[in-house]
């Protein structure tokens, strides 16, 4: 998936703009260590950019918090697949 960083939709918005999250705290999104995720998680569930947002923090490099439905330790896990996928590919 190509990222979505900055596209605007044909109503000139950014996916930011339709995302579910739009106006909750963000704190809700960054819990505290041990702390539950599932609540963000649905907020997410059922986003139309979730797909946006997940390319977004993967493509940035963010470390912290919830981003398209996926904690820390789910994207690291995404991006040493890509890492691993890449290098086999170059090999």
């Amino acid at each position: 998936m190509q990222p979505f960083i900055f596209e605007l939709d044909t109503n000139g918005r950014t996916w930011q703009s339709r995302a579910n999250c739009l106006g909750v705290d963000p704190d809700f999104f960054f819990p505290e260590r041990g702390a539950s995720t599932r609540e963000a998680k649905a907020v997410c569930a059922g986003c139309e950019v979730r797909d946006h947002c997940l390319e977004y923090a993967l493509v940035n490099g963010e470390k912290f918090g919830i981003w398209g439905g996926l904690s820390e330790r789910e994207r690291r896990r995404i991006r040493r697949q890509r890492a691993l996928a890449g290098r086999a590919v170059s090999a």
